[in-house]
């Protein structure tokens, strides 16, 4: 974990640079020494039918929702999110600037008693680490 689910508005579809930006997260949060590399995932839901607003056609919207393992201190996920949400803004930034939008963050602890996984990805990381 974290499982980033980016939302967006459908006319941000030229403004965008999808990969770029996932690149970006998925560095912040390996930096932040919280999550383990193999349980990143990063996916963007394009929303095609959307209101922001007063209902203007060109405002624009993101929002980003990380969902996390429970089990961290409060100010260990506040410091996290607070660096995620930083590094989004500034990459969402450019866009900002020129257009009318409205960028969301929302960090959730997922329940620990019902949140299942099942995951071989952190065996191939370890591998690789032991193998360099």
């Amino acid at each position: 974990m974290p499982h980033f689910i980016m939302e967006y508005s459908a006319n941000l579809d030229d403004d965008l640079d999808i990969p770029s930006l996932f690149e970006k997260l998925n560095e912040t949060a390996i930096a932040t020494g919280v999550f383990p590399i193999g349980g990143i995932r990063t996916r963007a839901v394009r929303c095609e039918h959307f209101r922001v607003g007063e209902g203007d056609p060109e405002n624009t919207f993101v929002h980003l929702t990380a969902k996390v393992g429970a089990g961290r201190e409060p100010e260990v996920l506040k410091a996290a999110s607070d660096k995620v949400f930083e590094t989004f803004t500034e990459q969402l930034q450019p866009i900002f600037d020129r257009r009318y939008m409205s960028i969301g963050f929302e960090m959730i602890e997922l329940h620990p008693e019902r949140n299942y996984r099942k995951n071989n990805i952190h065996e191939k990381i370890a591998k690789m680490k032991n193998d360099a």
